[in-house]
């Protein structure tokens, strides 16, 4: 079934679903399913409407190709699935070569005028309901905590499907009810730590979540890009090879702690990074 989204009627039934959900539930937002087949003058409405009835309300929306500032604007959503990077994620991990996500985050978020989504805040993820797992993707399961570490530290609102951050697994061949399945209970291990901890760093830098992007050093097997506020910059390195590797680059800072761990970091000499290691330096000033 297809809504007529040009008629009023239609249009202001689904306006007051949206008022009853909130004022009944309460509810800080929408996912909208195939958003990209959505009427334009809808999607106006329908922020135009959110704006009125909750401050602060989130419209995402799923988007597979295109240009995402068609939909993802000031008078539509706020937020799209970032597709583009999640092929450029797990592909870069498999082929070992780093070079295509690095160029998919600064093609999106760079400084450069030409530079798609820079300031805006795309829905980023390595799998959900419709893709396999990514533990099921990844051919080396020692990138496993890489590529979230990389999730984390890239532009965007990071985004976990539930079960993945215990490594579960599933092929999109299998079918739908392989990628949904219900859990009854959690499968610990030490990827929910390592997720947690990324996490907590993400919450805590404001560049992280609002700095700029610029790639400082890149390799097949490593990249180091910078997230830059006014307040706060933040190198996220990672080391996808199983050998440790020296890096040596113009840090801007002699020493810098380490968001994931805690840890001080000297720049000096250069940055070992350990075999399947990742870190977020943050500089000291």
């Amino acid at each position: 079934m297809k809504l007529n989204l040009r008629n009023p009627q239609v249009v202001d039934y689904l306006l007051d679903c949206v008022s009853f959900w909130v004022e009944a539930w309460d509810i800080d937002g929408l996912r909208l399913d195939v958003a990209y087949s959505l009427d334009l003058d809808f999607l106006k409405r329908l922020r135009a409407h959110c704006n009125y009835v909750k401050q602060d309300f989130f419209l995402v929306g799923e988007v597979l190709h295109g240009d995402y500032n068609r939909i993802m604007n000031q008078d539509m959503l706020h937020s799209v699935t970032n597709y583009e990077c999640y092929k450029g994620l797990y592909s870069s991990f498999n082929s070992m070569n780093m070079f295509e996500i690095i160029h998919s985050l600064n093609r999106q978020f760079g400084s450069e005028p030409w530079c798609l989504y820079t300031g805006k805040h795309l829905l980023s993820f390595v799998d959900n309901h419709d893709v396999s797992r990514i533990a099921s993707i990844l051919q080396n399961e020692r990138h496993l905590p890489l590529i979230y570490a990389l999730l984390f530290g890239m532009p965007g609102i990071p985004c976990l499907y539930y079960g993945s951050e215990w490594g579960a697994k599933a092929d999109k061949s299998e079918g739908d009810p392989a990628l949904r399945p219900a859990f009854d209970k959690p499968q610990w291990n030490d990827l929910p730590e390592w997720i947690s901890k990324l996490s907590a760093a993400k919450k805590a830098s404001r560049a992280l979540n609002h700095g700029s992007f610029r790639s400082v050093l890149l390799t097949n097997k490593q990249c180091i890009f910078e997230r830059k506020c006014d307040s706060e910059r933040v190198l996220v390195a990672i080391n996808a090879d199983g050998e440790e590797y020296v890096a040596h680059f113009d840090a801007g800072c002699g020493m810098a702690q380490d968001l994931i761990t805690g840890e001080s970091h000297d720049f000096g000499g250069g940055s070992h990074l350990p075999p399947y290691s990742a870190a977020f330096w943050r500089c000291e000033r």
